[in-house]
């Protein structure tokens, strides 16, 4: 049988969908891990990852399921999901991509000023004290904080990350977002697939 058959097209989508699930594995490992050796103490910034780790998880195993035993439900609303998520991931990857350096400092002063966990794990980490001025008579976990004099502002040593991140980040959301539109593109082809094995009159 030649590929874009009906067995060709369950395989493709099967092994997307196990893509997934191991994407959906590592994300939940990762933020677990993380939180264990304590390179990552805010609670909101786990829950969020294992979250989305928890969702692709969710949705592949609809996927997959759909796919190995072609019913026809199961594919629908995985393919109207996964668009979804495709519209959402290539807004924000795109996004990500194009913040100016102006955006994007106001960016991190929004995410530095909203938690205070978050704040001091980046000043413990890049050894820095307050966003845009050092801060003389506040608390300071940075190891510099000793001589307040020799800390730097955290804002110039995040710029430097920040675009790396973002780039980043957009040139992953963007490569998984095509991988999305594919699991649609396949999704609805093999919908309108017969079956071979089963009864042609059955088929919906």
């Amino acid at each position: 049988m030649v590929c874009g058959g009906f067995v060709c097209t369950k395989n493709a989508l099967s092994a997307l969908n196990v893509v997934y699930v191991m994407v959906g594995l590592l994300l939940i490992g990762v933020a677990a891990w993380g939180k264990w050796f304590g390179l990552v103490s805010s609670i909101s910034v786990v829950a969020g990852v294992i979250g989305v780790g928890a969702f692709l998880l969710l949705v592949a195993f609809v996927g997959l399921c759909g796919a190995l035993k072609h019913q026809q439900v199961l594919l629908f609303f995985y393919m109207v999901i996964l668009f979804i998520v495709f519209v959402l991931q290539f807004s924000i990857s795109c996004a990500c991509l194009a913040l100016n350096t102006d955006q994007q400092n106001k960016l991190l002063e929004v995410g530095w000023n909203k938690s205070e966990v978050t704040k001091k794990d980046v000043e413990k980490t890049l050894n820095c004290c307050g966003f845009s001025s050092v801060v003389y008579n506040s608390s300071c976990p940075a190891q510099c904080y000793t001589t307040p004099q020799t800390c730097d502002p955290c804002s110039s040593i995040l710029q430097k990350y920040a675009s790396e991140v973002l780039r980043f980040v957009g040139s992953i959301g963007l490569f998984f977002s095509f991988t999305e539109i594919l699991g649609v593109w396949l999704t609805h082809k093999y919908r309108n697939l017969k079956d071979p094995r089963s009864n042609p009159g059955a088929f919906l």
